[in-house]
């Protein structure tokens, strides 16, 4: 993949707000630093990012796509309140795509599970 300065700022941006930002929200991000940046660009080198495994798309709720930096093994929840994305740490259930796939002699080559529910916060505004 080409270097390119927007797709840096991108990625950069990215990273140092791990709450699991949309594309629409990332832009905003980026807008205070790279005032000339169009929402197109921002998409297209998110998906492009993700096409090569650098960052993850998580597919979220009402068709909402948010996006992560951290590639290695992870879980996701997805609260159904407010919509942020957490992290789940994989060693609470480490070799589950391996169970499943000696379970049903599937071949899985990759899986992106997210949990949902109610987050803490929300859940004290109860």
């Amino acid at each position: 993949m080409k270097y390119s300065r927007q797709r840096e700022l991108i990625l950069k941006t990215l990273r140092e707000n791990g709450i699991h930002p949309t594309a629409e929200q990332l832009y905003e991000f980026i807008r205070q630093e790279e005032p000339t940046i169009s929402l197109a660009t921002v998409y297209r080198n998110l998906n492009l990012l993700a096409e090569n495994g650098i960052i993850k798309r998580i597919d979220g709720l009402e068709g909402t796509t948010h996006f992560d930096h951290q590639t290695h093994d992870h879980y996701h929840f997805i609260c159904t309140k407010c919509h942020r994305v957490f992290d789940v740490p994989y060693e609470i259930a480490p070799n589950l795509a391996e169970s499943a796939s000696k379970e049903t002699g599937l071949n899985i080559t990759s899986y992106d599970i997210a949990f949902r529910g109610i987050c803490k916060d929300c859940q004290k505004l109860n």
